[in-house]
């Protein structure tokens, strides 16, 4: 077992000179200092003399846990909590061992030179892992911050976005932030992805206003398509139907290959769309009241190629009005006015059709179910509740969606 606390101290590629007046005692007292070959270079002679290497996360949770003496400092660069060697060593070997001592992190660095903020920016860690596995997120975002890797450097992330269609950014490559070389390349993913750069970098990329993507480069799924391929409005972001809810949803659509569909409620449309990919030789009618996301629905079957849905701006129930008599009914949103629109909707539902609706709250459940008890011998209900599994590092947290409320029936 470590003899007394253990300081993780963060550092960056300025070394002492860009560190705090502690940070820098810890350092130049520890009797036995661990960190990676690079930090070597960062430190004076008489001091990096002293850094015992270690190659990787694994050797020093063990080189941790067999010291004897006190004053052990792990060196580690910028915020060894953010993506670094804090969270990992502490999650194996337990907080209450560690004092953590923080740099500026080079993801926030890159974010000051650019003069963009953070606080709402998808950032990622291509270490690891494939730029394949976020590409639907960066999709969806309007900033990003992407830490490179030896095999996703700058140019080949950006070959990778422009490839998936994804166009509407302006890039950023910051190399070498707080040395002496440091360097801030901007461009567009075309410039980046024809330029090179060293290995010491973060990407950050900033969406051009009112940028969208090319069509017909997004759903590659016939249907359960990430969240983040759909357009959706700023104040709503989020609000669309989750994947996994959709899929269940279609699924119980009963969805042929002519049916027709009414998407009432439709938002951004995703339901809509996917279920005219389904039902390719049928049509669907996507009905919504806001002009803001009726727009948003003519963007997003426009973003992905579909052709047999309409966009229909107006107030349930009277924007059907004209329509045909549909085989398939979703109904969406969470207003009180849920119960009324499944009730009317079920009188122009064609006889064998079929009605789902999503309800967020157990009063819209209560009275959508004695309304389709009464009408449909066949009514189900499901009680959905999902957890997206996220990784971090070697681990995996899971992150809860709100709970929904699933009703379907089939009109006799």
């Amino acid at each position: 077992m470590a003899a007394g606390r253990v300081h993780i101290v963060g550092i960056g590629d300025d070394g002492l000179d860009g560190m705090t007046a502690h940070a820098r005692r810890l350092v130049e007292a520890a009797p036995r200092l661990l960190g990676p070959q690079s930090c070597r270079s960062l430190l004076p002679e008489a001091i990096a003399a002293r850094l015992e290497v270690v190659a990787g996360l694994e050797e020093l949770c063990d080189r941790i846990d067999a010291a004897t003496t006190a004053g052990l400092v792990v060196l580690a660069s910028g915020d060894p909590l953010f993506y670094g060697t804090a969270r990992y060593v502490c999650g194996r070997l337990g907080k209450d061992r560690f004092e953590v001592v923080p740099h500026v992190s080079s993801m926030q660095l890159a974010f000051a030179r650019v003069k963009e903020s953070w606080e709402e920016a998808f950032l990622a860690n291509l270490s690891g892992q494939s730029i394949e596995r976020v590409l639907d997120r960066i999709r969806g975002a309007d900033t990003v911050g992407l830490f490179t890797s030896d095999q996703w450097p700058p140019p080949a992330v950006a070959r990778a976005l422009l490839d998936d269609g994804i166009d509407s950014f302006q890039a950023y490559v910051c190399e070498n932030l707080g040395s002496p070389d440091e360097r801030v390349t901007q461009g567009s993913l075309a410039d980046i992805a024809a330029d090179t750069f060293g290995p010491l970098n973060v990407m950050i990329l900033v969406r051009k206003p009112a940028a969208t993507d090319k069509p017909g480069h997004v759903g590659t799924r016939l249907f359960g398509n990430a969240d983040e391929s759909f357009l959706q409005s700023r104040p709503k972001r989020g609000l669309l139907t989750p994947a996994e809810v959709r899929s269940l949803a279609l699924a119980e659509l009963s969805l042929q290959p002519d049916s027709i569909v009414w998407d009432v409620g439709a938002g951004s449309g995703s339901v809509g769309l996917e279920a005219a990919r389904i039902a390719s030789r049928g049509h669907v009618h996507a009905i919504e009241m806001d002009p803001d996301d009726h727009r948003l629905i003519r963007a997003n079957a426009e973003r992905f190629a579909v052709a047999n849905l309409t966009a229909v701006l107006g107030r349930a129930p009277e924007a059907w009005a004209t329509l045909p008599d549909p085989d398939a009914i979703y109904v969406g949103g969470s207003g009180r006015d849920v119960t009324m629109l499944v009730e009317e909707a079920w009188k122009r539902l064609r006889s064998g059709g079929r009605l789902v609706t999503a309800c967020q709250s157990i009063e819209n459940l209560a009275t959508v179910h004695a309304l389709l008890r009464a009408r449909s011998g066949d009514a189900a209900y499901w009680l959905v509740t999902i957890a997206r599994g996220v990784e971090q590092l070697d681990r995996i947290r899971f992150e809860s969606l709100n709970p929904v409320f699933l009703i379907a029936a089939t009109k006799p």
